[in-house]
């Protein structure tokens, strides 16, 4: 069934008056507000200040206003279905505004910074720097040729204590042929970064040592180590964001806890 529309509307960009309350205009007799008006600058990001886009606005949401008004009491919609779709977006609007207002304030600046300094062992690192020889071995070797392997490594081993350069050595030795350009360098490592066994051996060593020849998931290494260990404490800038997260995830999970255990929640 099809209405024709007819528009009613009245505007003043002047204040009108209707029980002490200051008015934009009419539409189809209901009264339009200052306050509503400004409620729904206020949605847009519009200052009140720019008179043409307020004005603009104005327009426009008068417009729409009257609209809307012919068209609520046509037949050609399911107006059951339209008052649920509002419940469901005003419920949506209310958790998402009372959630952001309450991490805001739950999560601030200075929140984000105590938890920084009361976990830092979170946030830092032990790192080491080593140099090593790599005989790589595999699943699928024979008992000889991962015998062969080990017997590689400990030669390895020999020469390096008995004085040939370790970068030598690692040159000559090596199947790791990209850190064996380097000397065999693999720069600094991180602790728990790397094959458990690996990092157990080199972690307890320290500067100058050379390891007798150990078996890791990838092969048997021989490593030197280039530098004691140094523990790195990540800047507070890098990881305020993680931080940030996490305490908002938490405080939300939270406060969403809360809200439930205090509603009374039956099903008929």
């Amino acid at each position: 069934m099809y209405y024709r529309l007819v528009i009613a509307v009245t505007m003043s960009l002047t204040l009108l008056s209707c029980s002490n309350e200051e008015l934009v205009g009419k539409v189809n007799g209901r009264d339009v507000t200052r306050a509503e008006f400004n409620s729904y600058l206020k949605f847009k990001n519009i200052p009140q200040e720019d008179s043409k886009r307020v004005e603009a606005m104005l327009k426009d949401y008068m417009l729409r206003e009257a609209y809307a008004a012919q068209i609520e009491d046509s037949a050609d919609f399911d107006a059951a279905l339209i008052e649920v779709e509002l419940h469901e977006f005003k419920k949506q609007i209310l958790i998402s505004r009372y959630f952001e207002t309450y991490l805001n304030d739950k999560v601030d600046e200075q929140a984000i910074q105590n938890y920084y300094n009361m976990h830092p062992e979170e946030f830092q690192r032990e790192k080491i720097k080593v140099a090593h020889v790599l005989i790589r071995t595999h699943d699928k070797m024979s008992e000889a040729e991962r015998q062969a392997a080990l017997t590689r490594a400990q030669e390895a081993y020999s020469k390096a204590n008995a004085g040939m350069l370790f970068a030598d050595a690692a040159k000559q030795y090596s199947d790791d042929t990209i850190s064996a350009k380097q000397g065999g360098e693999l720069g600094w490592i991180s602790k728990g970064a790397i094959d458990p066994v690996f990092s157990a051996k080199v972690f307890e060593a320290k500067a100058g040592d050379i390891t007798q020849p150990f078996k890791s998931a990838f092969g048997f290494h021989v490593v030197k180590i280039l530098e004691d260990p140094q523990v790195i404490k990540t800047p507070f800038d890098t990881v305020k964001g993680d931080i940030r997260y996490r305490l908002r995830q938490q405080a939300k999970q939270a406060e969403m806890d809360r809200l439930i255990s205090a509603a009374e929640i039956s099903y008929l």
